[in-house]
């Protein structure tokens, strides 16, 4: 019988970043053989993928990446199931390799970027795949965005959770990472009123119009009041519209104007929005439980 030693389970960690345990069980079964042995547990992890893929994951992590120049930039969000693994060293660095290989390559079709190559040499899906079998969580590419800047780009992590991204024209850095912040801080939906959706502005009015009309506000100034409301909206669901966060005596607009500026786009991530999570009821599975031993 084939010894498995110390430095055959240090190499095949290395190659799979997987618990010693689990090397160390594959080498014995494939005799010592490094090769088949990381085959094995490439097979096993596509496996446990497979298994978990149908659990939620609305936790995980955002990453950016920027070229030197500023001109190329990656946003990316990556989904697991916890807090705990969002936080876990080797998936953070999975997540900031997935965002560098979304800049230089500029793919963003997720199937796509699944079978781009990392620095190391393995595929984004065969990464993903051995992270799942080491963290034992579901864990998933939900979405990026590139940006080919017009100015320069700027950015804000705050903690790995929320993300912002932001291409402005003709300002200084300080006034990009000042913009960065605010996106984070402030959430805007669109940059000005011409990009916000007809139909949530018409939802809207008719919202307003119906409590302006159940108020008893008499018919003739119902419409200004819409006309007011929609405005207000627009002043807090709009980067342009929004008041600066650090001067509540302007708003961004007027800040780019005074400063001979502008915002080409932006990008907001924050984790797990949009995602509807699963909340445990303990008392009630237990006593779903008893009800059925009864």
């Amino acid at each position: 019988m084939t010894q498995i030693t110390a430095s055959l389970v240090k190499e095949l960690r290395q190659r799979t970043g997987l618990g010693m345990m689990e090397c160390k069980k594959a080498l014995t079964e494939t005799e010592g053989d490094l090769v088949k042995a990381e085959d094995l547990m490439r097979i096993k992890s596509g496996s446990k993928a497979n298994k978990v893929s149908g659990r939620i994951a609305a936790e995980g992590a955002i990453a950016i990446s920027i070229s030197a120049d500023a001109k190329q930039g990656a946003i990316v969000e990556v989904n697991c199931e916890t807090d705990f693994v969002g936080k876990d060293v080797s998936f953070l660095r999975f997540i900031n390799n997935v965002a560098e290989a979304v800049n230089s390559t500029g793919e963003v079709n997720l199937t796509a970027i699944s079978e781009q190559k990392l620095a190391q040499g393995e595929t984004v899906e065969e990464v993903r795949q051995a992270l799942i079998m080491k963290l034992g969580e579901n864990i998933s590419l939900r979405r990026v965005r590139k940006f080919d800047a017009k100015g320069s780009l700027s950015f804000y992590l705050h903690g790995n959770r929320i993300g912002s991204l932001v291409d402005v024209v003709n300002g200084s850095a300080e006034l990009g990472k000042d913009l960065a912040m605010h996106i984070a801080a402030a959430k805007p939906v669109a940059l000005s009123s011409k990009d916000v959706d007809d139909n949530v502005l018409d939802r809207e009015r008719e919202i307003a119009k119906a409590r302006a009309i159940e108020s008893g506000k008499p018919e003739n100034i119902v419409e200004k009041i819409v006309e007011g409301s929609v405005k207000k909206y627009l002043s807090e669901v709009t980067l342009l519209g929004q008041t600066f966060v650090k001067d509540d005596k302007k708003s961004v607009e007027k800040l780019l104007n005074e400063t001979q500026s502008s915002v080409d786009s932006f990008a907001l991530f924050v984790v797990g929005e949009g995602i509807e999570k699963k909340v445990d009821d303990f008392a009630a599975e237990v006593a779903a439980q008893m009800a059925k031993k009864s």
